[in-house]
């Protein structure tokens, strides 16, 4: 089985996307041999009311029922905007979300501060993953009015240290994954997965002798990044680097486990 941990429909205003919608993405997946995807609404990273890209995602994956087996929605929530507890609650009672992603630089807000980790507590409780993505584009070819500065493994730690009970995926870790030995004892502790979008998703062996086989799974960041590459790095770990068991891991099995499916 294979799962994409990373994707998402909807628009990006500095980038032209393709496969961006729910149609073209099942047409991915269905290319690729991918069973099902965790997405998000892009839309809801722009939007002053992120709630809107939630309904939007809702009713699209309601639009057709072969979306309803193939796609895992996954809540976009400010917590610095007003309503937001009663949009969280819409989204994990109502709207059938099975995990909230969070852009605390995107929506202005510290990672470390009191909405963010009270927000994360609520996921904690209902038992849903909070996703943080490092990067979303490159800074060095996007807008000038996008983000400049990128994210690196470090700065996800004060909220895994902050709530260390809660599910975390790390997505599109393209910067450093440089941590310090307390740090690095904190995140193999943590029930937290990082996907193979990123571009530092190479030295696999060296990961997984760091990390542990638990902490990683498949995921492709599309429509933003291409679609095979981060498939292409865990099938083409050769056999002293991971067995096959570590492979179905890496394919659903971490995911599932974080997912409680």
């Amino acid at each position: 089985m294979l799962i994409d941990s990373n994707a998402y429909i909807g628009h990006w205003p500095f980038l032209k996307l393709e496969y961006n919608t729910p149609e073209a993405l099942l047409g991915r997946m269905q290319e690729f041999g991918t069973d099902v995807s965790v997405i998000s609404n892009l839309n809801g990273i722009f939007y002053k009311n992120t709630q809107h890209a939630n309904e939007e995602l809702r009713d699209a994956i309601r639009s057709k029922r072969a979306y309803r087996d193939r796609f895992i929605p996954f809540a976009v929530i400010n917590p610095i905007y007003g309503g937001w507890r009663d949009d969280f609650e819409t989204c994990a009672t109502t709207m059938g979300m099975k995990g909230v992603r969070l852009y605390p630089q995107y929506h202005g807000y510290d990672i470390a501060a009191l909405p963010c980790i009270e927000l994360v507590k609520m996921c904690r409780d209902k038992g849903l993953p909070v996703a943080f993505c490092l990067r979303m584009v490159d800074s060095r070819t996007s807008s000038w009015m996008d983000l400049d500065k990128e994210w690196t493994l470090k700065n996800i730690v004060p909220i895994v240290k902050a709530v260390p009970d809660a599910k975390y995926m790390i997505v599109n870790v393209a910067g450093s994954m440089a941590l310090s030995g307390e740090e690095m004892s904190l995140f193999r502790k943590a029930d937290l997965l990082m996907d193979s979008s990123g571009r530092s998703m190479t030295n696999w062996s060296d990961l997984l002798k760091q990390f542990g086989t638990g902490k990683f799974c498949f995921g492709t960041h599309s429509p933003i990044l291409d679609y095979f590459s981060g498939l292409l790095r865990i099938e083409s770990l050769r056999k002293n680097e991971a067995d096959e068991h570590t492979k179905e891991l890496l394919r659903s099995g971490n995911i599932k486990g974080l997912l409680g499916s």
